[in-house]
């Protein structure tokens, strides 16, 4: 018998979660009538089903995973974390980004695993969620490990550097990566001869971490921003995708459009972002995955 924890967290919603471009290993699961949602997640060797549901006009969230695991789920979901202080931290007056905050109040950044996230994000240029998550499962069904859960169910692990060292070019090609392809594979080298040092990488601050991960070949700004936030935690990050760069352009441009019309295209979205956003220094990353979330739901 697989044990179940139970608790009532404020701000967690797995639905939002699922939905919020960062996780690419959380599928829907069968529920009963009685649940709001169900998941399953997979994380390195560990795999977890989690549940919501109402019980006395509160939701109520079932981690179904071995006793050992329960540290490691709780850390992933970022618990200790308090986003009640962010979401009040809201500036009252923007009142887009309040509207966003109380849209994706339930989101929570991820703590996933690294190479995971470097992989993915690579895979994420140019590809629908859609896309990237079938292709992150074909990685992982094809060069992962396969494990079994205490009841019977098989599960494959995201593949080591070691293990993707074991894909050709063609076999890359064949999953329907495109250019991507080459990225992976310089970058699966770089990292099994040491030059992309995941242990040095997980050490470095933001700042540091942004400028190393844009030396490899693949890596720009907004790859290595994602991997910054998802694969780092460093909550800070901002990443600019089609996405929020038209949130930028359509909700705050318009503030201060006679000044940003004298600023190059390069500075624009760094210049929007510093005047609205810098206010909520050491987590604007939270605020971006609102936006994100809020704009893709209302689309």
């Amino acid at each position: 018998m697989i044990p179940i924890f139970t608790a009532e967290i404020p701000c967690f919603d797995i639905n939002q979660i699922a939905a919020s471009g960062q996780c690419f290993r959380m599928n829907p699961i069968s529920r009963d009538e009685k649940e709001a949602s169900a998941y399953s997640v997979i994380s390195g060797p560990h795999y977890l089903e989690i549940r919501q549901f109402l019980s006395d006009g509160k939701t109520q969230t079932a981690f179904c995973c071995p006793q050992e695991d329960r540290d490691f789920w709780f850390r992933y979901f970022d618990l200790d974390t308090d986003y009640q202080n962010f979401l009040s931290s809201i500036d009252p007056e923007d009142s887009y980004l309040v509207a966003a905050g109380k849209a994706g109040k339930g989101i929570r950044i991820l703590r996933q695993d690294l190479w995971e996230m470097i992989i993915t994000f690579i895979i994420s240029q140019q590809k629908t969620i859609p896309a990237i998550r079938q292709a992150v499962e074909q990685l992982s069904l094809l060069f992962g490990t396969p494990l079994s859960t205490e009841d019977g169910k098989i599960f494959y692990t995201f593949p080591t550097p070691r293990q993707l060292s074991t894909a050709s070019l063609e076999d890359l090609l064949d999953l329907k990566l495109g250019y991507r392809a080459k990225y992976i594979a310089k970058t699966v080298r770089d990292a099994c001869s040491g030059a992309l040092d995941l242990e040095l990488l997980s050490s470095m601050e933001y700042a540091s971490a942004m400028a190393y991960l844009r030396q490899f070949y693949g890596i720009g700004e907004k790859v290595a921003n994602c991997i910054c936030l998802f694969g780092l935690h460093h909550i800070d990050a901002f990443p600019v995708d089609t996405w929020i760069q038209k949130i930028l352009m359509a909700e705050y441009f318009p503030k201060a459009a006679r000044r940003y019309q004298k600023l190059p295209k390069s500075r624009l979205c760094q210049t929007i972002i510093q005047d609205h956003f810098s206010r909520y220094q050491g987590y604007a990353g939270v605020m971006q995955q609102y936006i994100f979330f809020y704009e893709r739901t209302r689309s």
